[in-house]
Protein backbone atom coordinates (compact mmCIF):
# COMPACT_ATOMS: atom_id res chain seq x y z
CA UNK A 1 0.00 0.00 0.00
CA UNK A 2 0.86 3.58 -0.42
CA UNK A 3 1.31 4.25 3.79
CA UNK A 4 3.35 0.90 3.62
CA UNK A 5 5.39 2.74 0.71
CA UNK A 6 5.91 6.12 2.38
CA UNK A 7 7.50 4.48 5.66
CA UNK A 8 10.48 6.88 6.75
CA UNK A 9 12.42 4.62 8.88
CA UNK A 10 15.37 3.62 7.27
CA UNK A 11 15.02 -0.41 9.27
CA UNK A 12 11.63 -0.08 8.93
CA UNK A 13 11.87 -0.06 5.01
CA UNK A 14 14.74 -2.18 5.20
CA UNK A 15 12.96 -4.90 7.37
CA UNK A 16 9.69 -4.74 4.59
CA UNK A 17 11.46 -4.20 1.06
CA UNK A 18 15.26 -5.68 1.31
CA UNK A 19 15.43 -8.32 3.75
CA UNK A 20 13.16 -11.03 2.04
CA UNK A 21 15.81 -10.43 -0.98
CA UNK A 22 18.70 -10.99 2.25
CA UNK A 23 16.63 -14.24 3.04
CA UNK A 24 16.31 -15.32 -1.15
CA UNK A 25 20.28 -15.06 -0.96
CA UNK A 26 20.40 -16.95 2.28
CA UNK A 27 18.74 -19.73 0.79
CA UNK A 28 20.72 -19.77 -2.29
CA UNK A 29 24.02 -19.95 -0.19
CA UNK A 30 22.24 -22.43 1.69
CA UNK A 31 21.55 -24.76 -1.48
CA UNK A 32 25.42 -23.90 -2.69
CA UNK A 33 26.77 -25.52 0.88
CA UNK A 34 24.47 -28.39 0.73
CA UNK A 35 25.53 -29.62 -2.48
CA UNK A 36 28.89 -28.92 -1.48
CA UNK A 37 28.91 -30.99 1.32
CA UNK A 38 27.28 -33.47 -0.78
CA UNK A 39 30.15 -33.83 -3.39
CA UNK A 40 32.84 -33.54 -0.92
CA UNK A 41 31.29 -36.61 1.27
CA UNK A 42 30.90 -38.89 -1.82
CA UNK A 43 34.34 -37.97 -3.08
CA UNK A 44 36.45 -37.69 -0.26
CA UNK A 45 34.66 -38.34 3.12
CA UNK A 46 37.17 -39.14 5.45
CA UNK A 47 39.12 -35.51 4.64
CA UNK A 48 35.70 -33.49 4.55
CA UNK A 49 36.67 -32.42 8.06
CA UNK A 50 38.99 -30.55 6.65
CA UNK A 51 36.84 -28.14 4.68
CA UNK A 52 34.22 -28.32 6.48
CA UNK A 53 35.11 -24.94 8.36
CA UNK A 54 35.72 -23.46 5.48
CA UNK A 55 32.51 -24.18 3.34
CA UNK A 56 30.49 -22.79 6.36
CA UNK A 57 32.48 -19.90 6.90
CA UNK A 58 32.26 -18.79 3.57
CA UNK A 59 28.44 -19.29 3.73
CA UNK A 60 28.22 -17.07 6.47
CA UNK A 61 30.86 -14.47 5.48
CA UNK A 62 29.20 -14.19 2.13
CA UNK A 63 25.51 -13.97 3.40
CA UNK A 64 26.25 -11.28 6.10
CA UNK A 65 27.85 -9.16 3.07
CA UNK A 66 24.99 -9.43 1.04
CA UNK A 67 23.11 -8.34 4.32
CA UNK A 68 25.63 -5.39 5.38
CA UNK A 69 25.57 -3.82 1.83
CA UNK A 70 21.87 -4.15 1.77
CA UNK A 71 21.31 -2.10 5.07
CA UNK A 72 24.59 0.47 4.18
CA UNK A 73 22.65 1.33 1.51
CA UNK A 74 19.12 1.59 3.10
CA UNK A 75 20.69 3.77 5.11
CA UNK A 76 22.32 5.98 2.37
CA UNK A 77 18.96 6.36 0.63
CA UNK A 78 16.91 7.61 3.79
CA UNK A 79 20.30 9.88 4.34
CA UNK A 80 21.11 13.49 3.03
CA UNK A 81 22.45 12.60 -0.08
CA UNK A 82 22.47 14.72 -3.29
CA UNK A 83 20.21 13.19 -6.50
CA UNK A 84 23.43 12.24 -8.05
CA UNK A 85 25.14 10.13 -5.51
CA UNK A 86 21.68 8.26 -4.89
CA UNK A 87 21.91 7.48 -7.73
CA UNK A 88 25.08 5.66 -7.90
CA UNK A 89 24.24 4.36 -4.58
CA UNK A 90 21.15 2.20 -6.10
CA UNK A 91 23.57 1.24 -8.73
CA UNK A 92 26.12 0.24 -6.75
CA UNK A 93 23.78 -2.04 -4.54
CA UNK A 94 22.40 -3.34 -7.59
CA UNK A 95 25.47 -4.23 -8.94
CA UNK A 96 27.01 -6.33 -5.82
CA UNK A 97 23.17 -7.68 -5.01
CA UNK A 98 23.20 -8.71 -8.93
CA UNK A 99 26.86 -10.01 -9.08
CA UNK A 100 26.45 -12.42 -5.81
CA UNK A 101 23.09 -13.69 -7.17
CA UNK A 102 24.95 -14.35 -10.52
CA UNK A 103 27.81 -15.96 -9.25
CA UNK A 104 26.03 -18.30 -6.45
CA UNK A 105 23.65 -19.58 -9.37
CA UNK A 106 27.33 -20.17 -11.48
CA UNK A 107 28.35 -22.17 -8.11
CA UNK A 108 25.01 -24.16 -8.15
CA UNK A 109 24.95 -25.51 -11.70
CA UNK A 110 28.71 -26.32 -11.66
CA UNK A 111 27.61 -28.42 -8.72
CA UNK A 112 24.58 -30.08 -10.38
CA UNK A 113 27.03 -31.02 -13.04
CA UNK A 114 29.01 -32.71 -10.88
CA UNK A 115 26.50 -34.69 -9.18
CA UNK A 116 25.28 -35.54 -12.74
CA UNK A 117 28.43 -37.00 -13.49
CA UNK A 118 28.67 -38.99 -9.92
CA UNK A 119 26.82 -42.30 -9.44
CA UNK A 120 27.38 -42.78 -6.00
CA UNK A 121 25.92 -39.47 -5.43
CA UNK A 122 22.41 -40.99 -6.15
CA UNK A 123 23.21 -43.80 -3.09
CA UNK A 124 24.40 -40.96 -0.74
CA UNK A 125 21.13 -38.82 -1.58
CA UNK A 126 19.00 -41.54 -1.67
CA UNK A 127 20.15 -41.91 1.68
CA UNK A 128 19.12 -39.01 2.88
CA UNK A 129 15.49 -39.28 1.67
CA UNK A 130 15.78 -37.29 -1.75
CA UNK A 131 17.90 -38.56 -5.23
CA UNK A 132 19.96 -36.82 -7.69
CA UNK A 133 17.16 -36.00 -9.99
CA UNK A 134 15.07 -33.76 -7.59
CA UNK A 135 18.32 -31.94 -6.32
CA UNK A 136 19.32 -31.37 -10.10
CA UNK A 137 15.96 -30.39 -10.38
CA UNK A 138 15.90 -28.14 -7.38
CA UNK A 139 19.32 -26.35 -8.22
CA UNK A 140 19.13 -25.87 -11.57
CA UNK A 141 15.13 -24.04 -11.08
CA UNK A 142 16.83 -22.29 -8.40
CA UNK A 143 19.72 -21.59 -10.53
CA UNK A 144 18.11 -20.63 -13.82
CA UNK A 145 15.36 -18.28 -11.95
CA UNK A 146 17.41 -16.27 -9.49
CA UNK A 147 20.37 -15.97 -12.50
CA UNK A 148 17.73 -14.82 -14.58
CA UNK A 149 16.53 -12.41 -12.22
CA UNK A 150 19.60 -10.62 -11.59
CA UNK A 151 20.01 -9.85 -14.51
CA UNK A 152 16.71 -8.45 -15.12
CA UNK A 153 17.32 -6.50 -12.52
CA UNK A 154 20.88 -5.03 -13.93
CA UNK A 155 19.05 -3.92 -16.90
CA UNK A 156 16.27 -2.28 -15.10
CA UNK A 157 18.77 -0.73 -13.02
CA UNK A 158 20.88 0.53 -16.20
CA UNK A 159 18.54 1.49 -19.09
CA UNK A 160 15.84 3.19 -16.72
CA UNK A 161 16.57 6.36 -15.09
CA UNK A 162 14.41 7.10 -11.78
CA UNK A 163 12.60 9.66 -13.48
CA UNK A 164 10.89 7.48 -16.22
CA UNK A 165 8.20 5.69 -14.68
CA UNK A 166 7.88 2.19 -16.17
CA UNK A 167 6.46 -1.07 -15.57
CA UNK A 168 10.35 -2.84 -17.03
CA UNK A 169 11.42 -0.35 -13.88
CA UNK A 170 10.57 -2.56 -11.17
CA UNK A 171 13.84 -4.51 -9.52
CA UNK A 172 15.01 -5.62 -6.04
CA UNK A 173 16.18 -1.48 -6.09
CA UNK A 174 13.31 0.38 -7.59
CA UNK A 175 9.74 0.49 -6.66
CA UNK A 176 11.24 -0.80 -2.97
CA UNK A 177 13.31 3.04 -3.23
CA UNK A 178 10.22 5.17 -4.31
CA UNK A 179 8.99 5.94 -0.80
CA UNK A 180 7.65 9.16 -1.37
CA UNK A 181 6.29 8.36 -5.58
CA UNK A 182 2.72 7.20 -6.26
CA UNK A 183 3.09 4.05 -7.85
CA UNK A 184 0.87 2.95 -10.69
CA UNK A 185 -1.23 -0.40 -10.95
CA UNK A 186 0.59 -1.32 -13.75
CA UNK A 187 3.37 -1.39 -11.38
CA UNK A 188 1.79 -3.30 -8.97
CA UNK A 189 0.40 -5.97 -11.88
CA UNK A 190 4.57 -6.50 -12.45
CA UNK A 191 5.28 -6.33 -8.67
CA UNK A 192 2.76 -9.36 -8.06
CA UNK A 193 4.49 -10.92 -11.21
CA UNK A 194 8.06 -10.68 -9.69
CA UNK A 195 7.10 -11.86 -6.84
CA UNK A 196 5.57 -15.05 -7.70
CA UNK A 197 8.09 -16.05 -10.19
CA UNK A 198 11.44 -15.02 -9.11
CA UNK A 199 10.46 -15.20 -5.03
CA UNK A 200 7.56 -17.53 -4.37
CA UNK A 201 8.65 -20.49 -6.72
CA UNK A 202 12.62 -21.01 -5.97
CA UNK A 203 11.32 -20.33 -1.99
CA UNK A 204 8.59 -23.13 -2.62
CA UNK A 205 11.30 -25.32 -4.11
CA UNK A 206 14.02 -25.15 -0.94
CA UNK A 207 11.38 -25.09 1.17
CA UNK A 208 9.78 -28.78 0.01
CA UNK A 209 13.85 -29.79 -0.56
CA UNK A 210 14.35 -29.29 3.31
CA UNK A 211 11.20 -30.26 4.36
CA UNK A 212 11.03 -32.33 7.63
CA UNK A 213 9.69 -36.01 6.31
CA UNK A 214 7.13 -37.37 9.00
CA UNK A 215 7.85 -41.06 9.28
CA UNK A 216 4.79 -43.31 8.16
CA UNK A 217 2.93 -45.24 10.86
CA UNK A 218 2.00 -47.83 8.80
CA UNK A 219 5.93 -49.05 7.94
CA UNK A 220 6.36 -51.26 11.24
CA UNK A 221 3.55 -53.30 11.09
CA UNK A 222 4.16 -54.30 7.81
CA UNK A 223 7.75 -55.24 8.41
CA UNK A 224 9.46 -52.81 6.11
CA UNK A 225 10.85 -50.54 8.87
CA UNK A 226 12.41 -51.90 12.27
CA UNK A 227 10.96 -50.41 15.02
CA UNK A 228 14.31 -50.12 17.08
CA UNK A 229 16.24 -47.71 13.84
CA UNK A 230 13.74 -44.89 14.73
CA UNK A 231 13.15 -42.33 17.41
CA UNK A 232 9.78 -40.63 17.63
CA UNK A 233 11.33 -37.63 16.44
CA UNK A 234 11.09 -36.47 12.82
CA UNK A 235 14.90 -35.16 11.09
CA UNK A 236 15.73 -33.70 7.26
CA UNK A 237 15.61 -36.46 5.30
CA UNK A 238 14.79 -39.12 7.57
CA UNK A 239 14.64 -42.32 5.33
CA UNK A 240 15.16 -46.06 6.01
CA UNK A 241 18.04 -46.53 4.27
CA UNK A 242 19.92 -43.78 5.60
CA UNK A 243 23.84 -43.98 6.40
CA UNK A 244 24.41 -44.59 10.13
CA UNK A 245 27.78 -43.34 9.68
CA UNK A 246 29.24 -40.68 6.37
CA UNK A 247 32.16 -42.99 6.48
CA UNK A 248 30.75 -45.72 4.41
CA UNK A 249 30.95 -42.81 1.87
CA UNK A 250 34.97 -43.08 1.72
CA UNK A 251 34.47 -46.63 -0.58
CA UNK A 252 31.80 -45.05 -3.12
CA UNK A 253 34.42 -42.16 -3.79
CA UNK A 254 37.06 -44.31 -4.03
CA UNK A 255 35.30 -46.69 -6.08
CA UNK A 256 34.08 -43.50 -8.55
CA UNK A 257 38.23 -42.50 -8.63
Amino acid sequence: SLQALRLQQPFAHWLLYCLPGCLLFSSLCLLNLYFAEVIFKVKCAAEFNKYKVLLYLGSIFTSLFFLVVNLTCAMLIHGEVPENQLRWTVLARALVNDSLFILCAISLACCMCKLGKMSSANVYLESKGTSVCQAILVGSVVALLYSSRACYNLVAVAISPDNVPGPFNYGWDNLSDKVHVEVSSEEYVVFGVVLFLWELVPTTFVVLFFRAQRLSQNLTPAGMVNSHSYSSRAYFFDNPRRYDSDDDLSRLGAREG
